[in-house]
């Protein structure tokens, strides 16, 4: 079962599978912030309506859009 940013708790660690195909809009801007495929991630908080969305990626801090969070595929760690 594939995951995507938007389906992980807080605390959680994930590495990026991929982009699904609604998120090809968006994927050379995620590309360009470093969600590269690989790159392992934590979810460190989610505002209380669930958007944005703040991780931490390569040492620094990143706030996604939901609709951005929902096109970065994922694996639990």
């Amino acid at each position: 079962m594939t995951k995507t940013i938007c389906d992980l708790e807080i605390n959680a660690i994930a590495k990026i599978s991929g982009y699904s195909k609604a998120g090809k809009a968006f994927m050379n801007k995620l590309l360009a912030m470093g969600l590269t495929k690989g790159t392992e991630l934590k979810v460190v908080r989610v505002a209380p309506l669930g958007d944005p969305i703040e991780i931490n990626i390569r040492g620094f801090y990143l706030s996604l859009r939901k609709n951005e969070a929902a096109a970065v595929m994922v694996e639990r760690s």
